[in-house]
């Protein structure tokens, strides 16, 4: 995969920021509208890296290594990395989700099982909403999208990978987002449990991920969603 270098982005900041160029061409450009797109796209990139790296580091984490190897392989102490990742992500148990999510859920480890993937991404999660009748099918049928439609193509984009640490699962960070979001969205409706509609919405409010691009190509929109 080929990286955009520097006037890659220098382009992308040029055609993103309406801002940027005054009418005619007759003046300057607002060089402070620039930095302003600049530094929101290298936000992005920023985020986007620190993913990459969270993402390896619990795998790591995982299959044993210690945070001193952790460490040295990015270049830093123990102690920094541990301040960086150590962090306990907040577990979702069954007492958390609805009794359609946790059955969801169930088709989720076995997509993750059946394939191989010692990860659960948002590929792994809209598989698992999408494999049975539940809020979150009935919202993509309420949004004009066909539910059977999108779990077929969620299936085209889970790969055969080559684990065989079944029962040691991580979910990835994107993955994370979403069940959070979904944590949000169940709790502005007033509900102690998240449900599969939330979920999903979580999936598609991330904006980035498998799941996300999958749903925007299918046009889920959810409406009223802020």
């Amino acid at each position: 995969m080929a990286l955009p270098d520097l006037d890659d982005l220098i382009a992308e900041v040029d055609r993103t920021c309406d801002t940027a160029h005054r009418p005619g061409g007759q003046e300057q450009p607002d060089w402070l509208a620039l930095l302003t797109s600049a530094a929101g796209l290298a936000g992005q990139l920023q985020s986007l890296a620190d993913d990459l790296v969270e993402d390896y580091v619990e795998h790591c984490r995982m299959h044993g290594a210690s945070w001193t190897d952790i460490g040295a392989a990015l270049g830093v102490t123990r102690q920094a990395v541990q301040q960086r990742f150590h962090a306990p992500h907040k577990r979702y148990g069954p007492d958390t989700m609805s009794d359609d999510l946790r059955d969801a859920m169930v088709h989720v480890k076995q997509a993750a099982v059946a394939h191989r993937n010692n990860y659960i991404g948002t590929e792994h999660l809209l598989w698992g909403l999408t494999a049975q009748g539940n809020s979150a099918t009935r919202l993509l049928e309420t949004s004009g999208v066909v539910a059977d439609d999108v779990h077929r193509s969620v299936g085209t984009r889970l790969g055969l990978g080559a684990s065989q640490a079944a029962e040691r699962i991580a979910w990835t960070p994107y993955s994370r987002k979403a069940i959070a979001l979904a944590e949000d969205r169940a709790e502005q409706r007033g509900s102690a449990r998240i449900d599969c509609d939330d979920l999903l919405v979580g999936l598609a409010r991330i904006g980035r991920g498998v799941a996300a691009t999958l749903l925007a190509e299918a046009g889920f929109e959810p409406v009223g969603e802020v």
